[in-house]
């Protein structure tokens, strides 16, 4: 949704007339209709008549707008490597930054839930590795499963090790695409968020 859709909606939600919004803000009815037909975009003092007749801020106006801002796309995806300071992190910055723009910038929805499916699956997998782990040294039902693998220690440790490199690589072969406008490929990922 623009702004100029916006300023409609807000409009209609009032129960007001092109001309009743016009009244109300102290606008010419021409500025009121070449808002909304997106010839022109308020600012200054147009804009905080406009909330004030709509009954919101102006900021609530702006920033409901759909901008393109691909730095915000690049620090996005660059958050993904959180994920080195601890892997849960992998997920909630990249979720936080989606969650804060994810109907206010161009992009960011369908990148943001690209990383949260790729990251949650990483995370997912690498647990599942620990739980393993824990299970051989433990004993019990899955001691039994892996008894007849020789697992030396160096082993069991390059298989998180190989999940960890995976990681950086797809994060950051990604974040040079999106850098370049390409599109991204954060793969395998369970579709868990659409």
């Amino acid at each position: 949704m623009n702004l100029a859709q916006r300023v409609k909606e807000l409009r209609h939600r009032k129960g007001f007339s092109q001309e009743m919004l016009a009244e109300e803000s102290n606008l010419s009815l021409r500025t009121i209709q070449r808002i909304e037909n997106n010839e022109t975009v308020p600012r200054g003092d147009t804009l905080k008549r406009l909330a004030v007749a709509l009954g919101t801020s102006p900021d609530a106006i702006v920033d409901w707008q759909i901008q393109e801002d691909q730095n915000y796309l690049t620090l996005m995806s660059l958050s993904a490597f959180s994920f080195l300071l601890f892997p849960i992190l992998g997920i909630i910055i990249p979720m936080v930054l989606w969650i804060f723009k994810k109907d206010k910038i161009k992009g960011v929805n369908e990148l943001g839930v690209a990383i949260l499916n790729f990251q949650i699956t990483w995370v997912l997998t690498l647990f599942l590795c620990y739980f393993i782990y824990v299970g051989i040294f433990i004993g019990g039902p899955i001691q039994d499963i892996f008894s007849n693998w020789n697992l030396s220690l160096t082993a069991i440790f390059l298989v998180p090790l190989a999940l960890y490199i995976f990681n950086f690589l797809i994060t950051l072969i990604n974040t040079v695409r999106l850098y370049k406008n390409k599109t991204v490929k954060y793969q395998p990922a369970i579709p868990i968020l659409r």
